[in-house]
């Protein structure tokens, strides 16, 4: 490959999320947070206990010194953006369900591929290679006189050894070559069991290739829904669905499984064994139901898309979805016919109102407690008092704080601003209940923002009677992302 054709290629690489993760100001913190939330232990989080975790784990950081100051549900947001974390919705689950990216967890795999300490060349690795090309060779021979030969020679080398253990003499590897061929089996293990997410993410962009030819593709449609009306399963009669369902028939059947449990507990009861550490013994040791989890987790997938492209077909829903993608075609045809008569920025004398709603995520929903509305029903009689009601209005400014026009200043300045400490709202807008307009806002921002551990921030302020006051108050952030909770 030419070097401008190398230069491209990685340019167009460097915009995906695993470039950007390895290239990120702070990659080493975000990596870590990422393999220990949802890579060393649990593969799938709900967002309520993400959440938490993240946030406790930000605060112990801080507490050492790693500069970290966003919520833990800002970080979950710019990493969903970036491509690092997929998000979904389980049927059946109260809750959004998080997980790595397959970009993610390759970018995690490389950095702990320089992390290990393994020699260049290994004689395993090279027995590997040597072993699956004789091996390829041999099954692809057509000649019944060279298979002959070497199903001789194999004969004749089996009949050896057999002859050698007759006498007593075996030949058994040494610790050394012996651990580093676990540890060659271990990774290459490790390496198929993430694989499968490789396998689940082709079944998704399938169902979706199959849902777009049924809405656009006029060529093809036609075959395509004939089959699927005939009870086709086109997803597991693909060819990655073939291929899957091929490897899931040889990791399900009882010998092969009988086979590799057997030699896991062989090779774990070996002297050497015992020097593999911890991780690499408990992968080798539950290696079986690994695989077959994270399989049986594909194949559900595979089946789960099968009968929802079939019931996508079945109920007539896909003509609902071409009906609206003719709708946008046409507008979009319209649009193009006008742009040389109509400028982007000229006005058409039309108001769109748009919905009052506010959509937010459910991880954010917070359950009512009708504890917290109850009132004391009882009626005691009050004596009038001699006031007017002038009077009363200056005794509540005068005792009561504003909150409601301390947040509308807040939320008016985030919106042109990402971040802004209490200082910076007191420089734009004057304190004008004086010391309660300052404590009105840091008990604000105590609520809705974000306080900077062991920080404090210089404030001042003109009292009623025109002198001017200072203070020293703990460091406060309200951030742009939870500006809508100042509503």
């Amino acid at each position: 490959m030419k070097t401008r054709a190398r230069i491209a290629t990685w340019q167009r690489l460097r915009q995906q999320p695993t470039w950007k993760l390895l290239a990120a100001d702070n990659a080493p913190s975000i990596a870590a947070l990422l393999q220990y939330l949802l890579l060393d232990a649990e593969r799938q989080l709900p967002a309520s206990l993400l959440h938490e975790r993240l946030e406790r784990e930000l605060e112990d950081l801080r507490g050492h010194g790693h500069v970290l100051p966003r919520a833990a549900q800002a970080y979950v947001a710019e990493w969903l953006a970036a491509g690092w974390l997929e998000r979904r919705f389980p049927d059946g689950a109260s809750e959004e369900q998080y997980e790595l990216s397959t970009q993610a967890i390759g970018a995690l795999r490389f950095l702990g591929s320089l992390d290990a300490s393994r020699s260049v060349a290994t004689e395993s690795r090279l027995a590997l290679v040597i072993q699956q090309l004789v091996q390829l060779a041999r099954q692809t021979d057509g000649d019944p006189h060279s298979r002959l030969a070497e199903l001789q020679a194999e004969r004749a080398r089996i009949d050896a050894q057999i002859a050698a253990v007759s006498e007593g003499r075996v030949e058994v590897l040494d610790d050394t070559r012996a651990l580093e061929r676990a540890r060659e089996i271990i990774a290459l293990a490790d390496e198929l069991a993430e694989d499968f997410r490789h396998v689940r993410d082709d079944f998704q962009q399938l169902d979706r290739d199959f849902r777009e030819r049924i809405i656009d593709d006029e060529r093809q449609r036609g075959e395509l829904l004939e089959a699927l009306f005939a009870g086709v399963d086109v997803i597991a009669e693909s060819e990655s669905g073939r291929s899957f369902d091929a490897f899931w028939r040889l990791l399900t059947d009882a010998e092969q499984s009988g086979q590799l449990e057997a030699a896991v507990d062989a090779v774990t009861g070996r002297g050497f064994a015992r020097k593999l550490d911890r991780r690499e013994r408990s992968f080798l040791l539950h290696l079986t139901r690994t695989l077959l989890d994270r399989g049986g987790h594909v194949h559900d997938v595979l089946q789960h898309f099968a009968r929802s492209l079939k019931s996508f077909v079945q109920s007539r829903a896909y003509l609902e979805q071409r009906r609206l993608h003719q709708l946008l075609k046409q507008t979009q045809a319209e649009a193009l016919k006008l742009r040389d008569r109509v400028r982007s920025n000229e006005g058409i004398d039309y108001t769109l109102t748009l919905s009052s709603a506010r959509l937010h995520s459910l991880s954010r929903w917070r359950l009512n407690d009708p504890r917290t509305s109850q009132v004391d029903g009882a009626i005691v009689r009050a004596e009038g008092a001699a006031i007017t009601l002038d009077s009363v209005g200056e005794l509540v400014a005068q005792s009561e704080i504003d909150f409601r026009t301390l947040k509308q200043r807040v939320h008016t300045l985030l919106a042109d601003h990402a971040q802004c400490s209490v200082g910076t709202v007191l420089q734009h807008y004057p304190a004008e209940q004086g010391l309660g307009s300052v404590v009105g806002y840091v008990a604000l921002g105590s609520r809705h923002g974000l306080r900077v551990p062991d920080r404090f921030e210089p404030v001042s302020w003109r009292g009623e009677d025109g002198h001017e006051r200072r203070a020293r108050i703990p460091l406060l952030y309200f951030l742009k992302e939870k500006r809508d909770e100042l509503v």
